[in-house]
């Protein structure tokens, strides 16, 4: 049976790096791109006799990304010791959290513009939240480059606050794992929790993929897939796990509990080992680490609950008219929904112009120039001359087009000004309402039409004034002055 008639189960594991300056339990700094092996000390190398001592900011933070996607703290959490044998864990032991996380509950709701675009007017729960069982907090481990004939191994890595978050088994197909995935991000990037970069290494997952034939059967066996570091690829390698584990039971070939690893190369995924289950870790608690009472922790952190990506999406449709797609783009990345607000301070402009005028000007211009929107050389006060230019009538739109991209050249020189040295000046009024009498005169087949209902062919007067004022005329004041005349 094709792999579209089983019940497609999945669950993340995703792993967040917090921005903090240091490591969780020692004050090695946590910087990004440093020669290999130099932000080390004796904790984080596990020598023997060091002793761990807790980042407070890390906790802090941890408890945070639970109250932005609704989870519970408990009063006292634990710390407990995860025992392993492996080259990028040098302790031989990861000290990390399990009966008693910092967060319990919650769930992320999954954008609708964080979907993949192919995928999203296809979506089968819009709206969709997907349950978190937990979060707990742990230290990174070191990071390992692996050649043809030896492993090399960066400890600068080792010790860096890493949160776990764990969702419950309630994603149902390769899409769905993007958008939670997206959204997870934009939130933890909302919360200032972390920059959550999978290209750095700051955010990865674990897709855990199971199927079964129906409702009423036990969740089928569960296969792992091993640090995956981008949605794209994420998507891939979900796809075909989907497939391969489909073809598996069509066969009548055993799912073994297994992890597995995506090759992008190839295109598939290769076993790497039997799944390990929590008792094959050998938990205990950490004997070196008191329990943590969490209720002022709780109180510091409270009022640091920011507005989150779906709020503010709400709140630009509600109050500033912008679409839902316009307010997706906007609130997509913190600083761009930022900019946009700033813009709009300053600006006459409504909502929706100002935002038309970011997505389909600024950002060309910025993805074209590969810039970030913090890179731009124009200010949201600079643009918000611009446009109040247009809404006075001083130049008209194309004219604001051509002012944006010479201003991009010479950002220090006042709008205004600079409009004035290319010639922007306000067309005459008397000479523009001659042009529209001259076009009315011109075409009394289209001022009948108009006169009869038809009031669309008002932009075609429109442009007829304008072709004859060489786009001096402001486009909204012709059509204002079409209508009253003809209307």
């Amino acid at each position: 049976m094709p792999a579209s008639d089983y019940i497609v189960t999945i669950g993340l594991e995703v792993h967040c790096q917090i921005k903090s300056q240091t490591k969780m339990f020692c004050a090695c700094p946590t910087s990004f791109g440093d020669e290999p092996n130099t932000n080390v000390c004796p904790t984080c190398l596990g020598l023997p006799g060091a002793l761990p001592v807790l980042n407070e900011f890390a906790i802090e933070r941890t408890i945070l990304s639970g109250m932005l996607i609704g989870c519970e703290t408990p009063p006292t959490v634990v710390w407990d010791r995860k025992n392993y044998f492996y080259p990028d864990m040098p302790k031989d032991y990861q000290i990390t959290q399990l009966d008693l996380p910092l967060c319990l509950g919650g769930g992320v709701p999954l954008y609708s513009h964080n979907y993949p675009k192919d995928h999203q007017k296809s979506i089968v729960n819009p709206g969709k939240v997907v349950g978190v069982t937990r979060i707990h907090l742990e230290e990174d481990v070191a990071k390992s480059t692996h050649q043809a004939r030896t492993s090399l191994i960066d400890y600068n890595r080792a010790g860096t606050p890493l949160m776990e978050i764990v969702s419950e088994p309630e994603i149902e197909s390769a899409e769905e794992t993007v958008a939670y995935l997206k959204t997870l991000q934009q939130i933890l990037i909302a919360g200032k929790i972390s920059d959550a970069s999978m290209e750095k290494g700051q955010m990865r997952c674990d897709v855990n993929i199971s199927l079964r034939k129906n409702e009423s059967d036990p969740l089928g066996t569960k296969i792992e897939l091993k640090n995956m570091n981008s949605p794209s690829a994420v998507r891939r390698a979900t796809h075909y796990e989907i497939e391969r584990q489909a073809e598996a039971l069509d066969n009548g070939e055993p799912l073994v509990q297994s992890t597995r690893r995506w090759s992008e190369e190839l295109g598939e995924t290769q076993l790497m080992r039997g799944k390990e289950d929590a008792h094959d870790y050998r938990y205990f608690p950490d004997p070196d680490l008191l329990p943590v009472d969490t209720a002022a922790y709780i109180e510091k952190v409270r009022p640091l609950v920011p507005e989150l990506p779906h709020e503010k999406s709400d709140r630009f449709q509600s109050e500033l008219g912008l679409t839902e797609y316009d307010a997706s783009v906007i609130t997509s990345d913190v600083p761009l929904s930022a900019y946009f607000e700033a813009t709009a301070a300053h600006s006459q402009a409504t909502g929706k112009k100002i935002a038309n005028w970011i997505i389909n000007n600024l950002l060309g211009l910025l993805n074209e120039q590969s810039l970030e929107i913090g890179d731009s050389p124009i200010t949201p006060e600079k643009l918000a001359l611009i446009l109040d230019l247009i809404e006075a009538g001083t130049i008209s739109n194309s004219q604001a087009k051509d002012l944006f991209a010479a201003l991009w050249e010479a950002p220090e020189k006042d709008p205004a000004s600079l409009a004035k040295e290319m010639g922007f000046e306000p067309a005459d009024t008397g000479a523009i309402e001659a042009m529209i009498d001259e076009v009315i005169k011109a075409n009394p087949d289209k001022v009948t039409e108009i006169q009869g209902g038809n009031e669309k062919l008002l932009n075609f007067l429109t442009g007829q004034v304008m072709k004859a004022s060489k786009g001096k005329a402001n486009p909204k004041i012709v059509t204002d002055t079409l209508r009253g005349k003809l209307l």
